[in-house]
Formats: C-alpha cells, structure tokens, sequence
C-alpha cells in the first residue's frame, strides 16, 4: 500500500508540473519571431493568428512612419515598449495629437477612420491586443 500511494503521489506531481508548465510561457526578447511587411512593419505573434481571430503580438515600426488613414473592424489596445507614436482620427489635426510613450496605453475603437505614426527618431515598439482578426481597409479623406 505505502508503493502504491508513492507512485501516485509521484504521478500527481509530474501531472501537476506538467500542467503549470503549460499555464505559465516565458519569452526572452531574443525569442520573438518578427516577421516584416513589405511596408517595414514589424510582427512578433504572442497569441492567436492575427490574420484569423483575436490575437496579441509586439508591433515594430520604423522611425518616421505613417499610417495611410485606414480603419479596422476590431477594437485595438496597445501599450507603447519604444519610441513614440501619435494615433489621431482623420479629421483631427496631427499637431494636436498627444504623443505615446513607452509605458502609454492606448486604444482604437473599431470603425474609427484613424491615422498612426511614429514619431520619434528611433523605432516604435507596443504591444497589441486586438479581439477581432487583423484588417487595414484604407478610406480616403
């Protein structure tokens, strides 16, 4: 009876590792797989495939960077790593748009005809949380 309780108690063990080990992931910043639009942009998938459901990734922008005026059909939530960024609808005026840095947290309504850029010197970084699949329909002003 005592093996047998031992080789449970064991079994439970391992199970039980085996379980946390999956709740808990651990990404160094040499681990990220960033894959490049031919626009420059930077994608690192976390979560999800952006292209088909809701989905988190870090997005990577070159210096000077601006968005064409484009809408998506899902809310985005960033929060900014580097750089700075300004996100502004389109009949606002971008001098009057108030600048993102890193630790700022922003969010785009779906629907909302907006233009993003990054305006500091050096690369922009956030990470993005979006709880629909990645679109960028362009609109005209």
């Amino acid at each position: 009876m005592g093996n047998l309780l031992f080789v449970t108690a064991m079994a439970l063990t391992t199970l039980a590792t085996h379980v946390h080990a999956e709740q808990i992931r651990l990404l160094g910043s040499d681990d990220f797989e960033w894959r490049t639009t031919t626009e420059g942009v930077g994608f690192a998938a976390l979560r999800g495939d952006r292209f088909v459901e809701s989905y988190q990734a870090l997005v990577r922008l070159p210096a000077g960077t601006v968005s064409p005026p484009h809408v998506k059909t899902a809310n985005m939530f960033g929060v900014m790593l580097e750089g700075e960024m300004i996100h502004y609808a389109i009949d606002d005026d971008p001098e009057d748009a108030r600048r993102m840095g890193p630790g700022s947290f922003y969010s785009i309504a779906a629907g909302t005809e907006h233009i993003s850029a990054c305006v500091s010197e050096t690369p922009c970084v956030a990470y993005l949380y979006q709880d629909g699949a990645f679109d960028f329909l362009p609109v005209t002003q």
